[in-house]
């Protein structure tokens, strides 16, 4: 049957995610932690996975406290196929139905490919392709399953889906494979009432960002502060991303605000592309 026409909604209605459940990967910080908390702003039930535990926890008792309604913090390795399949299975055995998926989690390894060892490939193929391969399986699985049927899936990209970069390799082959694995599911499910989208954000300020720029020191550090300058100034408007910039994309995908979308990427890059 065709997707439903929702062109009677109001936009509270719209943006609505009353009722629904759904699960951010690598959610603990960072661009993952804000697209839960815009999900769980709009009504959202949030399931956060991450291997820090603890982070994971203390995200889903903030999400809890500011939203007044349930998050759970869960462990999560997306490298590992039972990790996924049991963060799934959880949501559905503790809320009834799995509604949205956001595959997040990723690595950013740079090294120059002819010092690249098939190990550090093997990684990246690992966490940021297949752990999104298996995340969006594991939640169509569910939501064909579910009565009413059907979900929203979002696997988060990069521009570097669309361009080279050097010095990595690993990182811009698997985003353009995510970026093509969102096209081909999303005709692939469409029939089912599931919608997949993907976010091809920008340079984005995170938590693990400041982190590798706190423990450089001296010219390396130097040479990071100039780049982000660069980078955000040359961008046509004129910085880079925060993780809310993503989120609020992420919520436009989720909700019925985008009902007659499948299988594209959201460009969120400040005009990184056009320019």
């Amino acid at each position: 049957m065709p997707i439903k026409d929702v062109s009677g909604l109001s936009i509270q209605q719209l943006v609505s995610l009353d009722g629904k459940v759904a699960v951010v990967t690598g959610a603990a910080r960072g661009i993952g932690y804000a697209i839960a908390r815009r999900l769980a702003e709009a009504g959202a039930i949030v399931l956060i996975g991450d291997l820090d535990v603890p982070g994971a926890a203390a995200a889903a008792a903030s999400i809890t406290k500011d939203f007044g309604h349930p998050a759970l913090g869960v462990s999560l390795n997306v490298a590992e196929e039972d990790s996924i399949v049991a963060l799934a299975e959880k949501a559905v055995l503790e809320f009834g139905r799995l509604d949205i998926w956001v595959n997040n989690a990723g690595i950013f390894p740079g090294t120059p490919t002819l010092d690249q060892s098939v190990d550090i490939w093997d990684k990246v193929q690992d966490i940021n392709l297949r752990g999104s391969f298996l995340g969006a399986r594991e939640a169509a699985r569910r939501m064909i399953a579910q009565s009413p049927k059907g979900g929203v899936i979002i696997n988060v990209a990069s521009v570097s889906g669309f361009r080279g970069r050097p010095g990595l390799a690993a990182y811009v082959s698997s985003k353009h494979a995510v970026v093509g694995l969102t096209k081909s599911l999303g005709v692939e499910w469409g029939p089912h009432d599931i919608r997949v989208l993907g976010l091809a954000p920008t340079g984005v300020s995170t938590p693990g960002v400041h982190e590798r720029k706190a423990q450089a020191t001296g010219v390396e550090l130097a040479r990071i502060e100039e780049l982000e300058k660069k980078v955000g100034a040359a961008l046509p408007l004129g910085r880079l991303g925060n993780p809310d910039d993503i989120a609020r994309v992420a919520l436009f995908c989720a909700s019925d605000l985008s009902m007659l979308m499948t299988g594209s990427t959201l460009i969120v890059d400040a005009g990184a592309l056009a320019n």
